[in-house]
């Protein structure tokens, strides 16, 4: 087979490499149920990011979610972030496959919506 034909085949039988497609939805959501509306091709290199961040306000506690494509300085981190008056504690996980970051538990969907209904009562104690 002449070098041309081979170098054509070898070619062709390499993967292409495509871009991840992700959940995204930016902090501050309080409903992780908001994430999976908006999918997104990331760009070359990067992961699929979720994020969990809880901030504590006395009694009060309240549960973001943060969705979205990461480089891969962003995976494995945790920190806090300041948003609506609060302090949150989050924490990043990657995963590299598409749509591989839309999982959720029964706990965060259950607990979403108890955040949602005490979102007055957070705009009170803010105010």
């Amino acid at each position: 087979m002449p070098r041309l034909q081979l170098l054509v085949v070898f070619l062709c039988c390499l993967p292409l490499a495509a871009c991840l497609h992700c959940y995204t939805c930016l902090f501050p959501a309080i409903s992780p149920l908001d994430c999976f509306k908006f999918p997104q091709e990331c760009p070359a290199g990067q992961r699929c990011l979720s994020s969990t961040a809880t901030g504590r306000r006395g009694a009060l506690q309240v549960t973001m979610f943060e969705k979205s494509c990461a480089v891969a300085a962003q995976c494995g981190v945790s920190g806090q972030k300041y948003a609506s008056g609060l302090y949150f504690n989050y924490t990043n996980v990657c995963c590299d496959t598409d749509l591989c970051n839309g999982a959720v538990s029964v706990a965060a969907l259950s607990w979403g919506g108890v955040a949602l209904s005490l979102l007055p009562a957070l705009a009170l104690l803010l105010a």
